[in-house]
């Protein structure tokens, strides 16, 4: 029997809500596959962490976390805590330190959900969009000089490195080749208006667009490219853009789709050299934590994520079939998709109809 060990950060607010049925969720296919196990540790890392430490994790946080087959990350922020500092210490080292380059953010309209788009449905709003996740415009260079006086400056710069740019691509590339439904890749660039850095990322798109002839590929300007997303969805495949640009563009995508509370993501290592992170991307959302009203979608479909990149397909997809059931009955969804149903409630039928199908 395979085994997999998976570090629990729940982290803030509703973090700790919708982690708890993600696991609940994982515990029951796992009971029910019985071709897998899995154990669990749970470090208690967050902003209530850093109001008693100074810091996000502790010194050799890091060195806990590289043993593991995974991390699942329920969100950080809060009140009191500048983002910045929330992200800056817990979020993006571990994505840095462990190479997790690749951020896969689903665009796909669940059964049950109608999209805030007219006359759309799921044929029309599936894609994923891979997003550059360790450098580009988030690169940590840059600094303040002048400070309170009226030559105040604040200066970041955008690095984008051949190595960057060459291993995103050629991964969109990749899964545009192996799973893409049109066999088409849309880049997301903006050389109109920057000059340095997105004239190189196109230069790597043509590039690398020469290892997969086959694959249609067009780059489009971001400004463009989010009306596209509004007014012609279905003619995208697979989207890849640098860090800033993925980020936008995947909040929108949720939109799409009916809403932050179903937004997956996963901070992939493709080398599997080190742990993946997988987090909904709803955010912390201190105003409606431990009230139970919190939507648990993202986080399970983070779930269903996790077990594909263990190469639990079977598993996987349970998950979502049973997740999509739910939705589609309409019975048991949170005050976000109409409904009355708590956190738990919606975790628990998710449970409820695995056993049923598969038990």
């Amino acid at each position: 029997m395979k085994h997999y060990s998976i570090a629990l950060i729940p982290g803030d607010g509703i973090g700790v809500d919708v982690i708890r049925e993600g696991k609940k969720v994982l515990d029951t296919i796992c009971e029910l596959d019985g071709g897998f196990s899995l154990t669990y540790e749970t470090f208690d890392w967050s902003c209530e962490y850093y109001a008693k430490h100074g810091k996000m994790m502790p010194d050799n946080g890091l060195e806990l976390l590289k043993g593991f087959d995974s991390i699942y990350l329920g969100a950080v922020g809060y009140p009191g805590v500048p983002d910045h500092v929330s992200l800056w210490g817990l979020l993006l080292p571990i994505r840095r330190s462990f190479q997790q380059y690749i951020n896969i953010r689903p665009v796909k309209l669940l059964r049950g959900i109608k999209s805030p788009l007219a006359n759309r449905d799921a044929s029309d709003l599936d894609f994923i969009v891979i997003r550059e996740n360790n450098e580009g415009e988030y690169s940590n260079m840059g600094g303040r000089i002048y400070e309170g006086t009226n030559l105040d400056m604040a200066i970041q710069n955008s690095v984008f490195t051949r190595t960057g740019v060459e291993r995103v691509l050629r991964y969109a590339f990749k899964l545009a080749q192996e799973k893409g439904k049109r066999k088409r890749l849309t880049a997301a660039t903006k050389s109109n208006g920057i000059n340095h850095t997105m004239p190189f990322w196109d230069e790597y798109v043509h590039k690398i667009h020469q290892e997969f002839p086959e694959i249609e590929t067009n780059i489009v300007h971001i400004d463009a490219l989010c009306a596209f997303f509004v007014s012609k969805p279905d003619v995208f495949d697979v989207v890849v853009a640098s860090n800033l640009f993925g980020d936008i563009l995947t909040d929108l995508g949720a939109a799409i789709v009916g809403g932050m509370g179903i937004a997956p993501s996963a901070n992939i290592n493709p080398e599997k050299n080190f742990p993946s992170m997988f987090e909904p991307v709803h955010g912390s959302a201190p105003d409606i934590a431990g009230k139970g009203i919190a939507n648990p979608i993202a986080a399970i479909w983070c779930a269903s994520m996790m077990l594909e990149h263990f190469g639990e397909e079977k598993a996987a997809a349970a998950i979502m079939e049973a997740m999509q059931d739910v939705l589609e009955e309409g019975r048991v969804v949170t005050p976000d998709l109409g409904g009355r149903a708590t956190t738990e409630e919606v975790g628990s039928s998710i449970c409820d109809t695995l056993k049923k199908k598969l038990g």
